[in-house]
């Protein structure tokens, strides 16, 4: 059961930092802007998990990643159409992000090439599994991310991981924030999501956030914590609770932005 939620910070304070800082202009430097590069959404669901899937580490290392990806597969749903397993792997052989080989990145992609074969895209094997009655998408990503490890004939946790064990699967529900949402920041596509099934991409700077503003009292950064801080989102946009996600990690990594003086106006006493 999720306790109750007493927020500390109102939605008037959330409304004003969304308006100011969830744009186009502020996207750089971040992953997602790979994204805009595509408007077929079968290359832009594949462009945002390979996106998401490298999004750890310094934020310009992960750029030039993904981009190092990107370049070997122009047109990525129709490259991954006509290359085979084998050259998959000899395509992404000296590649090497942080601890992700060119082998792991090219099982992934195989995976992803036969659950295209399959599905015809990722978003319906995606949506396949989401029932009205399930409260948030982890059932549907974990059957998700159980067809995907299949597909692939082994996957680790290590790019692909899954909610089963109790992770926050931050990077996966990064990827659904930008495939389901549709605003000025995200470009949607994947429609037959429901918005306020997602939960909050949880990571340390985002748990911080959280507890300052009252959303969660959990220590650890965990499934648990990001189900609790995305029910506190949702007294306050009960349709979209990753609506300021965006906006809200740009606060201490935007030179031109102060989460203590942020926190220090809005946060409510008590």
């Amino acid at each position: 059961m999720v306790p109750t939620i007493r927020p500390r910070i109102t939605r008037a304070a959330l409304e004003e930092l969304y308006a100011r800082l969830n744009r186009r202009e502020f996207v750089h430097p971040d992953p997602l802007e790979v994204l805009y590069d595509y408007e077929d959404p079968l290359d832009r669901e594949i462009v945002g998990l390979v996106a998401a899937s490298l999004s750890y580490g310094r934020v310009k290392s992960i750029l030039a990643s993904v981009r190092s990806v990107l370049a070997r597969m122009p047109s990525p749903a129709a490259f991954l159409a006509g290359a085979s397993a084998r050259e998959l792997r000899d395509t992404f052989a000296d590649f090497k992000h942080r601890f992700a080989t060119g082998e792991e990145l090219a099982v992934l992609l195989i995976g992803v090439k036969r659950v295209l074969e399959r599905h015809g895209s990722l978003h319906a094997p995606f949506s396949a599994g989401l029932r009205d009655e399930h409260g948030t998408v982890v059932p549907a990503l974990i059957a998700f991310t159980t067809e995907l490890r299949r597909a692939a004939g082994g996957l680790d946790d290590h790019l692909l991981p899954s909610p089963e064990r109790g992770s926050a699967c931050k990077r996966l529900n990064l990827f659904l924030r930008w495939m389901v949402r549709r605003d000025e920041v995200d470009p949607g596509g994947w429609d037959a999501v429901p918005p306020a099934k997602l939960l909050v991409p949880l990571d340390v700077h985002m748990h911080r956030i959280c507890r300052a503003l009252g959303l969660t009292r959990r220590n650890q950064a965990d499934l648990r914590t990001a189900v609790e801080a995305t029910e506190g989102f949702k007294a306050f946009a009960p349709d979209d609770p990753v609506r300021y996600d965006f906006a809200l990690t740009r606060l201490g990594i935007r030179p031109d932005t102060d989460l203590d003086a942020f926190l220090a106006r809005w946060r409510l006493s008590g």
